[in-house]
């Protein structure tokens, strides 16, 4: 079918890999190295070694990833505050650029021609593995069986699957197709079955890390966050790595219903998409990281940083993340986090994640002997107030007078 000897193909062991490495063999007569990304997604990763044995593949990668992962791109995109279209927190969109770079990583040690991904023609992970791939090794092959082949039906995979006697998990109960599902440390999401009708609730039984707000506990619990340059290095006065601080907060906030989501989203290739996500740790640190930032950061960088995050946030949804204007953002945005310094204190309850303190005994812009109610003792001279409304209103006053 075509010149590709070796192909290196991004494999979770699931229904989708687990059919495209078959069919792989079978189009193309290639060699497959596989590659299993450990981002947490907090399921066994043995059986998929194993499936991938079972179908002769000689170069087998499971990579743990997981502080990379939050380290070099969830840490970097929360300093940002980033939330695509005012609610998604990018929990699948930040995995895929790491991914895409560990696939060329593998593809330049084992000499392989190309690589593959499961990733559907209709959805945006296509976009995002292979704009990372392209910018990371401009001439890579890139093979996208979704957009080749015509088992363009979960139900039928699932009939490949069982002519070519290849293991399925999770099969809905119903006997339906599973939910299209993808899961790592930032977060767990669903999509399909009964979800493709936005109208319908999603079922209780669907969600895995989150209890319903209704049923977390009576007892509020407090947290307390430390930061260092916009990361969270502690927790309740336990330093952590980047992903044990991540893997705490779902734990937290899983346990008080916190970081359910139920959104349609605009797709990057065009079509309207819902979706239900659980973002626990990520709803915390989004709002815990604004917390710090109000009283470290000046005001007109703060602003300027919230009037550039809708694009940084669609560079990232959109699958741009190696391209030179994420790099540039990423500069400032880096830069702005010299400061943000100190400690944030939570409070969560059914499913609300609640600020009720912050300070930084080094960084804090907050002086309580200017913003005081009490008296200031002439730290601040309130009579400077009435030429500064003066000099402000003067082009409204001009244009009241002309108008009149």
């Amino acid at each position: 079918m075509s010149d590709v000897k070796k192909v290196v193909l991004a494999y979770s062991g699931g229904l989708d890999t687990s059919v495209i490495l078959k069919w792989l063999q079978d189009e193309y007569q290639c060699e497959v190295v596989t590659f299993t990304a450990d981002i947490g997604q907090g399921e066994e990763l043995e059986p998929a070694r194993e499936k991938a044995v079972k179908f002769g593949v000689k170069e087998i990668f499971i990579d743990d990833l997981r502080e990379e992962f939050v380290r070099d791109f969830v840490f970097p995109m929360f300093r940002a505050n980033t939330v695509y279209e005012g609610e998604y927190l990018l929990g699948t969109s930040i995995a895929r650029p790491l991914i895409a770079k560990r696939l060329i990583d593998i593809a330049n040690m084992t000499g392989a021609d190309a690589i593959s991904h499961g990733a559907t023609g209709k959805g945006n992970d296509q976009v995002r593995f292979e704009l990372g791939a392209y910018a990371l090794k401009p001439d890579i092959k890139i093979i996208a069986p979704w957009r080749e082949w015509d088992l363009l039906s979960r139900e039928k995979l699932l009939a490949y699957a069982e002519k070519h006697s290849i293991p399925v998990e999770m099969k809905h109960k119903n006997g339906g197709s599973p939910y299209s599902m993808d899961a790592n440390l930032l977060h767990i999401s669903y999509e399909g079955r009964a979800l493709e009708n936005p109208a319908i609730e999603a079922e209780a039984d669907m969600w895995r890390w989150t209890v319903a707000p209704e049923a977390a506990p009576d007892a509020a619990e407090y947290v307390e966050l430390e930061y260092q340059g916009g990361d969270i290095v502690a927790i309740n006065g336990v330093a952590m790595s980047a992903a044990t601080v991540l893997a705490e907060l779902n734990r937290l906030g899983g346990k008080h219903g916190v970081g359910r989501q139920d959104l349609v989203e605009n797709r990057y290739v065009g079509m309207k998409s819902r979706g239900c996500y659980e973002t626990p740790g990520g709803t915390i640190m989004l709002r815990a990281h604004r917390a710090i930032e109000s009283i470290t950061l000046d005001r007109e960088v703060a602003h300027l940083k919230d009037e550039l995050m809708p694009r940084y946030a669609s560079l990232i949804y959109n699958g741009y993340w190696w391209s030179p204007e994420r790099h540039m953002l990423q500069t400032m945005i880096d830069a702005s986090q010299v400061h943000v310094n100190g400690w944030v204190r939570i409070k969560l309850y059914k499913g609300n994640v609640i600020v009720v303190g912050r300070d930084s005994k080094t960084d804090s812009l907050f002086d309580a002997n200017i913003s005081t109610f009490e008296d200031d003792q002439g730290a601040y001279n309130q009579a400077d107030a009435g030429g500064f409304i003066k000099l402000n209103a003067l082009r409204l006053r001009i244009a009241a007078k002309l108008r009149k």
